[in-house]
C-alpha cells in the first residue's frame, strides 16, 4: 500500500470510495510478497499490483464487487484451484488476498493508517483476517506512541486482546516486519491451529532502508545507482571535499563531506538492522576507524572493497584495535560476489547481489543448479522491511 499511498490519499481526501486488495499470505512460488496491494476506485481506476499479472483481472473484479456491496472478502488463489488456474496462477504458489472496501470517514483505523503512510510516519496496520472477533478487515493503526481504531464494535470486550496486538505490532514495526500474527482471545501468542484464535495481518510501513557508501571513487556512482534501484536511501560520505560533490553523484540522496567514522557516529539514531554499509575507499586511515565502529553496530550488512592482501592487512589492524573474530566474521571483504566483474557497473551488480543474498539467505548458486523453491523469506541477518513473519503463510526459500 505504501507504493500507492499517494493515489489512495488523493481518493480519500476527495471523499471517493475505493477498495484495496492486499496480499496477506503467500506460499510456494507466489509472485508477490505479503503487503503487495491493488486498489480500485468507484470509477474503476486501478493502481498497484498483487500478482505481477497472474490474477489481476480476478482481483480487480473482487474490488469492484466490494465497493458495490460494502463487504470485505478474503479470497485464496492457488495452483490447485480451477478458478486460479483459469486466471493464470500456474506457478505452483498460493495467494491469500484480503479485499477491503474503504469509505472515507467510516473506519478510524484505516483513515489514520492511510494518513500516516502518506505522511511518511512509521505505522503498522493491524487487520483482522480470521477468528471470533471482527468484522473481517477491522483495523488498528499502530505508531510508536499510540493506536487508532478497534477490532470490534464493542471495544471493551476485546481490550486485553487489542492491547496485546498493539504491543506485538509495535515490535514488528520497530523491526520493519510485515506478516501474520496469531493470538488467543487472552492476548497470548499461540498456535494458528488452536480453536478460538484471532488471526491478523500486520503491515509495517517504515522509511526506506539506508545504504551508506563511504569513499567517493569511480565505482561509487554505480553502487549509488543500483542502491537506489533496490529501494535504499543512499548517502555518499568522504572526507575529501574535492571528490565528495553532488555533481559527481547526482543520484545520491545526500553527499556528505566528513571523516567516515565521525559521520557514522552521528547517525546512530538513524541506522537499524536494514542498514547497508559499503566501504569503498580501501585506505586504512579512513577504513580502520570506520570498520571498527560499523562491525560493532546492529546493521544488516558491512562490506569493504580491496584486494585479498588489503583484506588480510585490514583484518590484522582490526584485531589490533580489539575486534573479536565474531565481529570480524561479519565483514564481507573483498566486497561482492565472484561474478568476474571488471567495470564499475559490473562491480555494482556484484555488490548488490551479495547484499540481496545476505539479506534473504540465498545460496548464490544458479537456480538451474537445484530443484528447490526459488523464493526466500528473508533468512539472512538483514531486514528490508518487507519480510514475512514465520507461519503458515510465509514464503519458502529461494536462491
Amino acid at each position: 500500500m505504501q507504493d500507492i499511498a499517494e493515489q489512495l490519499l488523493a481518493w480519500h481526501a476527495s471523499g471517493r470510495s475505493f477498495a484495496v486488495a492486499t496480499v496477506v499470505g503467500v506460499s510456494g512460488s507466489a509472485p508477490r510478497d505479503p503487503g503487495a496491494a491493488l486498489a480500485v476506485d468507484a470509477d474503476g481506476e486501478a493502481v498497484g499490483s498483487v500478482s505481477g499479472g497472474c490474477v489481476e483481472g480476478a482481483v480487480y473484479e473482487l474490488c469492484r464487487a466490494a465497493i458495490a456491496s460494502g463487504e470485505p472478502v478474503l479470497e485464496r488463489f492457488g495452483y490447485s484451484d480451477e478458478d486460479a488456474f483459469a486466471v493464470g496462477l500456474t506457478c505452483g504458489g498460493v495467494l491469500d488476498i484480503l479485499v477491503q472496501p474503504v469509505v472515507p470517514g467510516a473506519d478510524a483505523g484505516l483513515d489514520a493508517g492511510i494518513a500516516h503512510i502518506a505522511a511518511g510516519t512509521p505505522v503498522a496496520l493491524v487487520r483482522v483476517t480470521d477468528g471470533p472477533v471482527g468484522p473481517l478487515g477491522a483495523t488498528l493503526a499502530v505508531t510508536a506512541t499510540g493506536a487508532v481504531g478497534s477490532l470490534s464494535p464493542a471495544p471493551s470486550t476485546v481490550g486485553g486482546l487489542e492491547r496485546a496486538l498493539v504491543t506485538e505490532a509495535r515490535a514488528m514495526l520497530e523491526a520493519g516486519r510485515t506478516g501474520r500474527l496469531v493470538l488467543g482471545l487472552d492476548g497470548r501468542p499461540c498456535d494458528d491451529r488452536r480453536p478460538g484464535t484471532v488471526g491478523c495481518f500486520v503491515e509495517s510501513y517504515v522509511p526506506a532502508p539506508r545504504m551508506l557508501v563511504f569513499g567517493a571513487i569511480d565505482f561509487t556512482a554505480a553502487v549509488v545507482r543500483i542502491g537506489r534501484f533496490l529501494g535504499y536511501r543512499v548517502t555518499v560520505c568522504d572526507a575529501r571535499p574535492v571528490f565528495a560533490t553532488a555533481r559527481r553523484f547526482p543520484e545520491a540522496d545526500e553527499v556528505v563531506v566528513d571523516w567516515p567514522h565521525r559521520y557514522l557516529d552521528s547517525q546512530l539514531g538513524r541506522i537499524d538492522g536494514r542498514t547497508v554499509v559499503c566501504v569503498l575507499t580501501h585506505d586504512a586511515k579512513f577504513d580502520i576507524p570506520l570498520l571498527e565502529r560499523a562491525l560493532r553496530l546492529p546493521v544488516g550488512y558491512v562490506g569493504a572493497m580491496g584486494s585479498r592482501r588489503t583484506h588480510r592487512e585490514r583484518a590484522a589492524r582490526l584485531r589490533e584495535a580489539g575486534l573479536t573474530e565474531a565481529e570480524l566474521a561479519r565483514l564481507r571483504s573483498p566486497i561482492g560476489l565472484d561474478l568476474g566483474s571488471r567495470t564499475p557497473e559490473e562491480t555494482a551488480v556484484s555488490v548488490a547481489a551479495e547484499i540481496i543474498a545476505h539479506r534473504r539467505g540465498g545460496g548464490c548458486l544458479p537456480l538451474s543448479a537445484s530443484d528447490g523453491a526459488i523464493h526466500h523469506d528473508g533468512a539472512g541477518s538483514g531486514n528490508d522491511g518487507r519480510e514475512t513473519a514465520d507461519g503458515p503463510t510465509s514464503r519458502p526459500h529461494a536462491a
